[in-house]
């Protein structure tokens, strides 16, 4: 089964009213991803998404707490130093923002085939991981 790694803008599209197209495709993908269980996250995704959803999207922290707790269900991948030391070799080699760079060594590290973001290229392929972008046209 193909791992698919979910960034932090997909889950924060899957709560946002004022996107209702993204966010129509957002909660596809997290519907999808619960449904098959072959949908990857990290703790980065998850912490990024609750301070995003708390303060952007005004979610109450209680309920914002329970979607991570539910997305928690997903595989998740820790950001260990490791990765961390992983996706600075990829912030110098690619020319990435550090926070991309260890959103795809993380997928890299749960073995997933591609990332879903609006924040990478769509398309390109870095160290064997394919970027897609839900949203391009």
């Amino acid at each position: 089964m193909a791992r698919t790694f979910i960034d932090t803008n997909i889950l924060v599209y899957a709560d946002d009213a004022d996107s209702p197209d993204k966010q129509k495709v957002a909660q596809e993908i997290v519907r999808t991803g619960l449904l098959r269980g072959d949908a990857v996250l990290s703790t980065q995704v998850l912490q990024e998404y609750f301070v995003v959803a708390t303060r952007k999207l005004k979610i109450p922290a209680e309920s914002a707490q329970k979607r991570v707790e539910l997305l928690g269900n997903l595989t998740v991948v820790t950001v260990s130093l490791a990765n961390i030391v992983d996706a600075i070799k990829l912030h110098r080699l690619y020319s990435l923002s550090f926070w991309d760079a260890l959103v795809v060594q993380c997928a890299r590290a749960a073995g997933c085939e591609s990332v879903l973001s609006e924040d990478l290229q769509h398309g390109q392929t870095i160290e064997g991981v394919r970027i897609w972008n839900p949203f391009a046209a």
